[in-house]
């Protein structure tokens, strides 16, 4: 048990935290692009993990979840984002909100040509380092397409809470908004009761499916 743990573990810890660090940043770059310093001048935007690194959601959850073996996720520490600055913040909200699933797709594709490559190389030897860095690649797509449709859920503070928030009218805008205090506990609620796993999990097959044939891997 210690040792299969121990192999998921490694090949499940740099993934995660390359995905977790690439959402945190694309949130704070593309923010910064927007009119918005506050991630640069607080040292957000850097690549540095040490500079994002939450320990419960970036060390302990990752590692207790694929202890139970259960679906792995995380968090980072969150990018601060004054939306004041922004030049139309509303609309503006929406592009910073998208940025970090955006980059989770990107590195999801990134890892599905790296797949795609080792193939058409040909292929892996069991036990070989080529056939570890291709379960870690494989691993990389399904924590970045499971974090982009995790955070795209439509509840404040997850991204796709501040995508509804941005698109709706101002009136029902600020009624969603004040969700957000609860948020979390909306989102346990729902892992716990099963019901978010329930809609997940097809929409993250669908999204692999869909992205593993436009790269060609199937």
């Amino acid at each position: 048990m210690a040792q299969e743990f121990l192999w998921q573990l490694s090949i499940w810890a740099f993934p995660v935290l390359v995905a977790i660090v690439f959402h945190e940043v694309a949130h704070g770059w593309v923010a910064y692009r927007l009119g918005d310093p506050t991630a640069a001048i607080m040292g957000r935007l850097t690549l540095n993990p040490f500079s994002h690194i939450d320990i419960v959601g970036t060390v302990l959850l990752p590692a207790l979840l694929i202890w139970a073996g259960g679906p792995v996720f995380g968090y980072a520490k969150p990018v601060p984002v004054d939306y004041d600055n922004l030049k139309d913040p509303r609309r503006d909200m929406i592009k910073v909100a998208l940025a970090g699933p955006g980059a989770n797709i990107i590195l999801a594709v990134l890892s599905l040509l790296l797949v795609k490559f080792t193939l058409m190389s040909g292929g892996v030897a069991a036990g070989s380092v080529s056939s570890y860095l291709w379960y870690m690649c494989l691993t990389s797509v399904r924590i970045n397409v499971m974090l982009a449709v995790f955070n795209i859920f439509p509840i404040p503070p997850l991204d796709g809470g501040r995508v509804l928030v941005g698109l709706l009218p101002e009136p029902q805008a600020m009624q969603v908004a004040r969700i957000e205090p609860f948020g979390l506990i909306i989102v346990v609620a729902l892992l716990m009761t099963g019901a978010l796993t329930y809609t997940l999990v097809p929409i993250m097959d669908f999204v692999i499916w869909f992205l593993a044939v436009l790269v060609g891997v199937v």
